[in-house]
């Protein structure tokens, strides 16, 4: 199975499943330029193949990520202002690194840092 995310002004707005019947190309091997075809016939708007292994464009997509196509990635919602890009990675990531202490934290936008859990 393939899937494929709907795009709108580069924001996912839909991920469906496409089977991989439906993205064969003329030499019968699997081909992201039919599938963009088929989903388009089928729904309408653009489209870009997304991987839950991540083998292509960093990270699968999700509904509101957005699809940047300098970096051809796909880029979570940013959950933090503070929080800064990874480039390798596309994923956002605190500017203070999580501890290792063992200890469950969360972060505090407010002080930009970890707060311990206590429970």
């Amino acid at each position: 199975m393939a899937h494929f995310a709907k795009l709108e002004n580069n924001v996912v707005t839909q991920v469906i499943v496409v089977s991989n019947q439906d993205i064969l190309d003329e030499n019968k091997q699997e081909s992201e330029e039919k599938g963009i075809e088929f989903c388009s016939n089928l729904l309408g708007g653009t489209w870009k193949q997304t991987s839950y292994n991540a083998k292509i464009r960093k990270n699968y997509a999700g509904i509101g990520y957005t699809y940047d196509e300098g970096r051809d990635a796909f880029i979570p919602p940013k959950p933090y202002n503070s929080w800064l890009l990874d480039e390798t990675t596309c994923q956002w990531k605190a500017p203070v690194d999580y501890p290792t202490d063992g200890k469950r934290y969360t972060w505090n936008e407010e002080k930009t840092s970890w707060d311990a859990v206590t429970e």
